[in-house]
């Protein structure tokens, strides 16, 4: 007659017992919202069973396992321990309070301490542990750092770093743990580390293929065959492949790697190739070093302009920007990391901060662009963030709103979505000073736009502005800090910065457990479309369909509510009305909306973690970044992401289409924005950004020898002191290289033999050393050789020797200065033991050593006794300056 609980079914006298109450507890409250939320409304609701149990005894079972080392079995121990919600929910309650994040937390620990509490507090990493240290620092609460905490010692505060998913409090032990995430009020993420590789090389020879034209900085171009191994002497190393005009043969060994670069000119057609051994590429080097001249020094007069301009110096770094940095909810990546670097020593110079920030779609380009904002406004300067759609400027309101709430900082949005009286109070308090940040499209360039003091202007997507607003914001260049964040910088941007004019920083490590975007060339097939819909929504996912015509918007729209039923969809154009379209993407972003019918308006920032497919139909007819872009609103999360661009026939596709096409299936990986962006620069031509055409000289010695030439150029007449220290050659009687079945990957084994030749220190080595070991496991005889021959090249280039021989017991060294030797000293040791030493009248000097030591002894060996010779600040001030022992 009636529903029933569980507890009606127990007799008055029963025992519950509990166990793991606090996860017991969360699990339940879980089930209870989502079932509850799901029933029909005429159903009654569920009940909460822990609420029931409560009237009967209650045994409640905190449980801790653990393997006792000295006993064969595991045991059990039970504690009365709480859970830390209530604790952080007071701590993010006080922290709401302006300037007031660590204020709650360290009231909280002093008296913790002056109860004799240890209290253990658990970062993410070394850095936030050290970052904490230093604001509990400054709220007089000392803080011991460890990787290891040490149990038992009552009245201490600990900061280490692991993950831990939750904190607890054991009062009858006076233990209480804490996480970062509990202290901060944030719901942090704690990804897997990942190693981070720098890019190097703007066109890194990974992407190089059998048949590609490459180009040799003293031969020139000819084209790669292959990597292959080749015997000399009694061992097998590995040699570059390269084939030149008449089908001459150059083999380079890996460790000069560095001096190939992969041809790239203005279009895919092949270049002529040099003759090996010829002059003309001598000749080609040296007019295009006459053409690069003029350019170079215009550049240089614009950089000693800059130079000179006066710029706003900020105050050094404080507690209040610690504190802000703290509240990221992701740890930050290596590139990201230099990348705030950069900008920091930029803001603290005394000079205006011109900066592009090039990173990937979704690489955390933003969070650089948040801490500038926030060392500009609590400064005291306003800052001016300009966006090229109202919809992203929105979005963009919605994250500095969230992480700028705790300080007392006026933050406004200005775009057409505002009425135009909102408009004009908006204005007045800007001219005023009293709007500290300011979030808006094209409407900010307009000109009863006034800013009080303006500090920072930050442009994300640069290339969605027109020559108009390019013209503006170069006058703002000449007064205020300018930050430029784009993914796929258009080929003047890219240049300017390539040459030095404009510094770039480059985020090119992904974040964690990201994956690429599987990407689908094919044509408009509603067979296709429907399946891509339907699988999406068959895991709760969101879809975009881009159709970049207003006109005929609608009738897709119908065409695939008629495809997909059961689908809940939207329409989204620039030109909607402000209001209906803001309604729309607010419901599409709150999953109200499974398919978003659109224009190419979703193309700049949109952060929607739920939309992992997108469908672009014509693709063809859209640019090479923007397509990149449109494709970068899904896989922002962890989900396997699709795209589906959807092309007609190949024949009907003109020949620029097929390039950009092809370019962008080509280009799929992690972090290929920049990739896109240099292939942009190639379909379109590069040209010269401040006039005469130079596409005839790019095609000639390829763009990054052009660019090479044109820095080389530009350093001379800034009167910069030119390297001349030789690159050393060693050629000696062992193994060096990595073996296939150490790297099998030859892409990989291309860009590690790159990454190891050239001017390394021994930090970059060591580093390298530990990349190696850590991604390909224990070294081996081989690989560990190459890694002693790049160590020996670099002791070497400091010497000033250009070449050493090893012929059984015989080292020859052949300098090419020897301004660094103390000859004095050398000549004596070669009078004092004329068997072991042996000077040349052409700068040689040979040393005969045991011939029953290994090789790589005998180079150890060679390379200690060098050092001898060398002139160092404590030779020369030595009273005793006795020949070698």
């Amino acid at each position: 007659e009636r529903t029933e609980t569980l507890g009606d079914y127990l007799p008055d006298n029963c025992l519950v017992a509990l166990w793991d109450p606090l996860n017991l507890k969360q699990e339940l409250d879980a089930y209870l919202a989502r079932e509850n939320q799901e029933r029909p409304e005429e159903e009654e609701a569920w009940v909460n069973c822990l609420e029931v149990m409560s009237r009967f005894q209650t045994l409640r079972c905190h449980a801790v396992p653990f393997t006792d080392q000295t006993s064969a079995g595991a045991r059990v121990f039970y504690f009365a321990v709480t859970g830390n919600r209530e604790l952080a929910a007071s701590l993010a309650a006080a922290a709401a309070e302006p300037g007031r994040i660590t204020a709650p937390l360290a009231a909280r620990m002093q008296e913790w301490r002056a109860s004799g509490f240890q209290v253990v507090l658990v970062c993410r990493s070394r850095s936030q542990a050290e970052r904490l240290s230093l604001l509990l620092a400054d709220r007089r609460v000392q803080c011991e750092l460890s990787p290891t905490p040490r149990w038992q010692r009552p009245g201490t505060i600990q900061l280490t770093w692991d993950g831990l998913s939750a904190g607890f409090q054991w009062l009858t032990e006076a233990l209480i743990i804490l996480t970062e995430e509990e202290v901060l009020g944030a719901a942090k993420e704690t990804p897997k580390r990942r190693s981070s590789r720098p890019l190097q090389f703007f066109t890194s020879l990974n992407d190089l293929k059998v048949g590609d034209p490459i180009v040799h900085l003293d031969h020139g171009i000819g084209l790669y065959r292959g990597l292959v191994k080749l015997s000399v002497g009694h061992e097998i190393n590995d040699f570059l492949y390269l084939e030149y005009l008449g089908g001459d043969k150059l083999y380079l060994p890996v460790d000069r790697l560095h001096l190939v670069q992969k041809y790239m000119g203005v279009d895919d057609a092949v270049p002529p190739l040099e003759k090996l051994g010829g002059k003309s590429w001598e000749r080609t080097k040296k007019k295009v070093r006459r053409a690069v001249e003029k350019i170079a020094r215009e550049l240089v007069e614009l950089y000693a302009a800059r130079k000179v301009l006066p710029g706003h110096q900020y105050s050094p770094p404080d507690p209040a920007l610690r504190e802000f940095e703290a509240t990221f909810e992701f740890e930050e990546t290596p590139d990201q990391l230099n990348a705030i670097q950069d900008v920091w020593e930029d803001m603290f110079s005394d000079r205006p901060m011109d900066r592009l920030i090039c990173g990937d779609v979704g690489y955390g380009k933003t969070e650089v662009a948040l801490r500038a904002a926030f060392k500009a406004a609590m400064d005291g300067r306003q800052v001016a963030f300009l966006v090229p759609t109202t919809v992203l400027a929105e979005q963009h309101f919605e994250t500095f709103r969230k992480r700028f709430q705790p300080y007392p900082l006026v933050i406004k949005v200005l775009s057409r979505f505002k009425s135009p009286g909102e408009q004009k109070a908006i204005l007045a308090d800007l001219a005023a000073g009293k709007v500290d940040i300011v979030i808006g499209t094209h409407r900010l360039l307009q000109k009863d736009v006034h800013f009080r003091e303006l500090g920072l202007l930050i442009v994300d997507e640069e290339q969605r502005f027109g020559v108009s607003h390019k013209e503006k914001l170069k006058q703002f260049r000449q007064t205020v800090d300018v930050l430029t964040l784009s993914a796929t910088p258009i080929p003047r941007t890219l240049q300017m910065a390539m040459t030095g004019i404009r510094e770039m920083s480059i985020i090119n490590t992904p974040p964690a457990e990201r994956t690429a975007i599987r990407t689908y060339l094919c044509r408009p097939d509603d067979t296709i479309i429907r399946e891509a819909i339907q699988r999406e929504l068959r895991r709760g996912g969101q879809v975009f369909f881009v159709h970049n015509r207003v006109r005929n918007l609608p009738a897709y729209a119908t065409h695939i509510q008629r495809l997909v039923p059961e689908a809940r969809l939207g329409m989204a154009h620039g030109q909607m009305q402000e209001r209906n379209l803001e309604d729309v993407m607010w419901k599409f972003w709150r999953q109200e909306i499974d398919v978003l019918v659109c224009t190419a308006i979703i193309e700049a920032g949109l952060d929607i973690p739920a939309a992992n497919t997108i469908i672009i139909n014509r693709a063809h007819a859209l640019g090479l970044a923007q397509i990149y872009q449109l494709r970068g609103r899904v896989g922002r999360g962890r989900e396997q992401a699709y795209a589906y661009l959807l092309v007609p026939e190949e024949e009907h596709l003109n020949p620029e289409a097929q390039k950009r096409l092809k370019a962008l299936m080509e280009f799929t990986e992690l972090g290929s924005g920049f990739k896109i962006a240099l292939h942009d620069l190639q379909i379109r031509g590069a040209g010269n950004m401040l006039g005469a055409a130079q596409s005839g000289h790019i095609a000639e010695v390829g763009y990054e020898m052009y660019l090479q030439l044109l820095e080389e150029e530009i350093n001379r007449l800034k009167g910069e002191p030119k390297d001349l220290t030789p690159d050393p050659e060693l050629h000696l009687p062992v193994a060096a290289y990595l073996p296939e079945a150490y790297i099998p990957d030859i892409d990989q084994r291309l860009i590690m033999y790159r990454r190891l030749s050239g001017r390394l220190t021994k930090e970059e080595i060591d580093a390298l050393t530990e990349e190696l070991l850590d991604c390909y496991g224990p070294l081996t005889p081989e690989a560990a050789n190459l890694l002693e021959v790049v160590q020996a090249k670099s002791i070497l280039r400091q010497i000033g020797i250009k070449r050493l021989d090893m012929s059984n017991g015989l080292i020859t060294i052949t300098f090419a200065m020897t301004h660094h030797l103390d000859q004095e000293r050398l000549v004596a040791a070669a009078l004092k033991q004329p068997r072991r030493y042996r000077l040349t009248p052409d700068n040689q000097l040979r040393i005969h050593l045991q011939e029953d030591w290994a090789p790589m002894e005998r180079l150890k060996k060679v390379l200690k006794e060098i050092e001898f010779f060398v002139i160092s600040e404590r030779n020369a001030q030595s009273p005793d300056r006795s020949p070698a022992p």
